[in-house]
């Protein structure tokens, strides 16, 4: 019952971190307004958030070896709690972005945290609970925006989460300098109530965290690990190090396709913005939907069973975004059938890596680190190039190139990972046959000393019935003798007597 109790809080912890992450898209434009910045001046609080998360999945993943699992969630999740509540507050561009920072900080121990912990309680058979994991971060990035557009009201642009954070379009054409005031009451207080209620739920969880590491002891975590510390890869680091690379090519291309794809539907479709927005609605609601179900595809498909239905599904639907860039329906069927193939990816290269070897904070906290970084760099290049080649859809092609790094990645560790299995198979094997060989030869050995044994015996049977035939045929001469004699002796005398008469 713990345990899966634990898992609901993880699951809740996940879907706040959903939240906390996609609030900026929707409320960006409200927050430059709030520092008196244009959208196109304050892109660099983005920068900020990304180095915090890329800090915080370094820090978490040496902590999460080291601290009470509960006790690093739980302080985690207080300290985005209060990045949460003084956001709204910050009235200086510096002040938020050092805020940003350490916001994202938070967000990356707690990213790091999770997936470790959700490895510690199931181990190579939390396939399905990974999967819900990653589908409440899904979740609670889908729910973000209503949550904005209830608390801010209908004046917020449904196309701004999409463009907002890749594309700055100057909406508050206001340039004046910063006050000398750091912190103030926000001038719309909307703002403030949208990331109070995150806050507040961040907290009630983070509470729930803080009781959970006072009553679980570490003697259970410490069993727990040393428990699954025995279970190593030959080539751990060598798919550490390829599964950093896969991650950052496909979060990389995940970003940049969710991030582009409505300017790329306007400027170079033709689509109108409402179009666009649905194409892009579409693309992270069958995201989000195929992530679901994937808790269920999991329960009866193998990890890496589902990373190949994923690669096959994104190679295909990129190559058909490639060839058939401007027909409007391939553009839709071919975005819906991408969304559904990217959803599973992550979760489930986790799951088959620790089938493998056994993944503690600092490997999870590795290939965060690849996923953090692609994306950062994967969005920045592609937003450079696009605008260097207007008139190519760089976008598709990034997809496209990520869709066959990835699948030409995976065979590669799914080779490294399970060749030594093989070969220590081929071992067990042998050894086995030799035991048996080896128990086979000592019940021969045992019947050959029986043998002799009884082939002992029977000599010594043998001579004793020779001794005792001996010994008989003495007795037997010497009677025989003897009474040969005693014969003689009487014949002999039998002449005298008769003369005698």
């Amino acid at each position: 019952m713990l345990r899966w109790f634990t898992t609901v809080i993880l699951f809740s912890c996940f879907l706040g971190l959903g939240l906390s992450v996609a609030i900026l898209g929707p409320t960006f434009q409200d927050l430059a307004t709030n520092v008196n910045r244009n959208i196109s001046s304050l892109s660099f609080i983005f920068v900020g958030r990304a180095f915090g998360y890329l800090s915080g999945s370094v820090i978490g993943g040496v902590l999460v070896d080291v601290m009470n699992h509960f006790l690093l969630l739980g302080v985690s999740m207080l300290a985005t709690t209060v990045g949460l509540y003084l956001v709204p507050f910050c009235k200086t561009a510096a002040l938020l972005t050092v805020m940003m920072s350490v916001f994202g900080a938070s967000m990356g121990i707690l990213d790091t945290g999770g997936n470790v912990l959700i490895l510690a309680l199931w181990g190579d058979k939390g396939a399905p609970h990974m999967q819900a994991l990653h589908f409440c971060f899904a979740l609670g990035a889908f729910l973000a925006p209503l949550l904005a557009k209830l608390a801010l009201g209908p004046t917020v642009s449904a196309e701004n989460h999409t463009e907002s954070d890749f594309h700055h379009p100057a909406l508050n054409r206001s340039s004046d300098a910063d006050s000398g005031v750091l912190f103030g009451v926000p001038n719309d207080m909307n703002l403030l109530w949208a990331y109070a209620v995150i806050g507040t739920y961040m907290c009630v969880v983070s509470v729930i965290l803080f009781a959970l590491f006072l009553k679980n002891s570490s003697k259970q975590e410490k069993a727990r690990a040393s428990a699954q510390a025995s279970r190593r890869a030959k080539y751990h680091n060598a798919l550490l190090c390829l599964l950093f690379v896969f991650f950052f090519f496909y979060v990389g291309a995940e970003v940049t396709y969710g991030s582009y794809v409505f300017s790329f539907a306007t400027t170079h479709v033709g689509m109108k913005e409402s179009e666009a927005a649905g194409l892009n609605s579409i693309f992270w609601g069958t995201f989000a939907a195929c992530r679901g179900l994937a808790i269920f595809f999991a329960t009866c498909l193998q990890p890496g069973t589902m990373i190949v239905l994923s690669n096959i599904g994104s190679l295909t639907s990129s190559l058909f975004l490639v060839l058939f860039d401007k027909n409007p329906v391939c553009l839709w069927i071919a975005t819906s059938v991408y969304g559904a193939s990217m959803a599973t990816t992550f979760p489930s290269g986790i799951s088959w890596i620790e089938q493998y070897t056994t993944i503690h904070g600092k490997s999870a906290a590795f290939f965060v680190i690849g996923a953090a970084l692609g994306e950062m760099a994967i969005p920045a290049v592609i937003g450079i190039l696009q605008e260097k080649y207007p008139d190519l859809p760089v976008v598709l092609y990034t997809s496209l190139g990520a869709s066959v790094a990835t699948g030409v990645l995976f065979p590669v560790m799914y080779k490294l990972a399970t060749s030594p299995l093989n070969r220590q198979r081929k071992e067990n094997r042998k050894s086995e046959d030799q035991k048996a060989l080896l128990s086979s030869s000592g019940l021969n050995e045992y019947e050959e000393e029986n043998e002799e044994e009884d082939a002992e015996k029977w000599n010594e049977m043998d001579f004793e019935v020779i001794e005792m035939n001996d010994t008989m045929r003495h007795s037997v001469i010497e009677t025989s003798g003897n009474s040969l004699t005693e014969s003689t002796a009487e014949i002999c005398n039998q002449p005298i007597k008769c003369s005698g008469v």
